[in-house]
């Protein structure tokens, strides 16, 4: 039976909930534990995997129907809602291009939709409880991530150095106006051959690819000072308005709801101490 369109939530959040908000960003990685909206459709350049908290979630890949699930997984770039009446649930990122995908965890490679995963359920949740409990004591470094969330390392993908080279620049400078004539030429090759073997490589295209690494650098400023407009400047958007058309097509939700919605939201950068909102 279809799932009803999620509505909006308004109930308080129950006691001591808000300390268990967090969010855990590595290149590659990311670990979200907070509220989640009811974001309009979109689609996210990470494999991403969504774990009910403490009530089940919903959630509908492109025109098909709501269905409830305790895990729930999104294969790159797959439009989709999700939804949840506790409003928090868990989240993670996985960068495509730095896994293989012949040797993930069958909860990895499984198509969009609903899992029935409860141990890896069972796995994440405990991730996020020593998490919690640590709180300003934790300090973790990217190679953590695995272990600590999956319970194992993640295969890593085989990239052709060329495109490796183009990737890690992508990466590490999102804002920079990276083009594909620029990479193609470091790369001594011609534009339609880089292009090609872009896709081949990294699993998505380079406009696709690029404009994700853009907005997912948004997510290293949700607990900053900063107004809209400065964030938008320091991650590469010209404007306003392409910022925010941008980041609701990958989040689905607006930059200014991102923002509210992490206002109690710790951050644990790479490499670093973690640290509450605003600190």
């Amino acid at each position: 039976m279809p799932m009803p369109e999620p509505g909006p939530f308004r109930e308080p959040d129950r006691p001591g909930r808000s300390r268990e908000r967090l969010m855990w960003v590595t290149p590659d990685r990311l670990f979200y534990a907070g509220l989640l909206g009811a974001p309009s459709m979109h689609a996210k350049g990470a494999l991403l995997v969504y774990v009910a908290l403490d009530g089940p979630l919903r959630i509908r890949t492109g025109t098909g129907p709501w269905q409830a699930a305790e895990v729930a997984v999104v294969q790159p770039y797959v439009p989709h809602q999700a939804a949840c009446d506790s409003r928090h649930v868990l989240a993670l990122y996985v960068e495509p291009e730095t896994i293989d995908p012949d040797g993930l965890p069958d909860v990895l490679r499984a198509r969009s939709g609903p899992v029935d995963a409860p141990a890896f359920a069972a796995q994440v949740r405990r991730s996020h409880a020593r998490m919690v409990a640590l709180g300003r004591e934790l300090e973790l470094q990217p190679a953590d991530f695995d272990p600590l969330v999956f319970g194992v390392g993640l295969p890593a993908r085989r990239v052709d150095p060329r495109i490796a080279a183009a990737l890690e620049r992508m990466k590490h400078d999102p804002a920079t106006a990276l083009s594909a004539e620029d990479c193609a030429a470091r790369a001594h090759l011609s534009v339609s051959r880089f292009l090609h073997l872009f896709r081949q490589e990294a699993g998505a295209s380079f406009r696709a690819l690029r404009t994700w690494k853009r907005a997912r650098s948004l997510l290293h400023h949700v607990c900053s000072d900063s107004t809209l407009v400065h964030v938008a400047l320091d991650v590469g958007y010209p404007d306003s308005t392409h910022f925010s058309h941008s980041i609701r097509q990958n989040f689905g939700l607006k930059p200014r709801d991102i923002f509210a919605g992490s206002r109690k939201l710790r951050l644990i950068a790479s490499g670093l101490r973690a640290q509450p909102a605003g600190a």
